[in-house]
């Protein structure tokens, strides 16, 4: 006797009324974190609040419009996290809470990480408020070791692809031998501690 295959749970959608950029932004960023950051499309979330495509441009200009709005909104909730967990905290500390804290939120939210690093036009960096005090929590940070320009922008750049590459080699599953992960983390931590309290100062070119 044959069986009716059960049928497929209705797509979430989301009750349109009341629609706003904030609650399309939202809505993508939770679509990253589910479907991946490269799955969030005017059509997708369009689908989410059920209605046509066309609705959407009363809110957002566009998918570059969107994703710019999604790296804001990431960005201003990474930090967030990242003030927290450093405040009080100076040094080695600090740099662990920070780099902890950078770890978590792109772990638990792999599309919005992923919306964080795309490349935004110098006129949205210096109007959002979040990636002005982004720079001010991390250039605080290091400045903390003496450091000054050149040195800050090179050291900044040696933590971010730090943490950025150590975030996407574990999140694809690329680390393959038997050591735990969170010791070779912590050893990483205590190499960059070292590398920023010995840092071969320069002068400005």
């Amino acid at each position: 006797m044959s069986r009716t295959p059960p049928a497929r749970p209705p797509e979430a959608r989301i009750p349109r009324a009341g629609l706003t950029a904030d609650r399309l932004v939202a809505a993508a960023a939770d679509l990253a974190d589910e479907a991946g950051y490269e799955n969030v499309t005017l059509s997708a979330l369009a689908r989410r609040f059920d209605v046509k495509d066309a609705s959407l441009y009363a809110h957002v200009r566009g998918l570059r419009d969107l994703r710019t709005r999604m790296a804001l909104l990431a960005g201003g909730e990474m930090i967030d996290r990242i003030a927290a967990a450093v405040e009080g905290r100076t040094g080695k500390e600090a740099l662990a809470a920070f780099a902890g804290a950078y770890r978590g939120y792109a772990l638990a939210h792999p599309g919005r990480y992923a919306a964080t690093q795309i490349p935004l036009d110098e006129a949205t960096v210096t109007d959002s408020p979040a990636l002005r005090r982004t720079a001010e929590v991390t250039y605080g940070l290091l400045r903390a070791y003496g450091l000054e320009e050149p040195d800050l922008t090179d050291a900044v750049r040696l933590l971010r692809s730090s943490f950025h590459g150590y975030c996407a080699l574990e999140s694809a599953g690329a680390f393959g031998a038997p050591r735990d992960l969170e010791a070779s983390w912590d050893r990483m931590i205590d190499a960059l501690h070292l590398t920023l309290r010995n840092w071969p100062r320069r002068a400005a070119d």
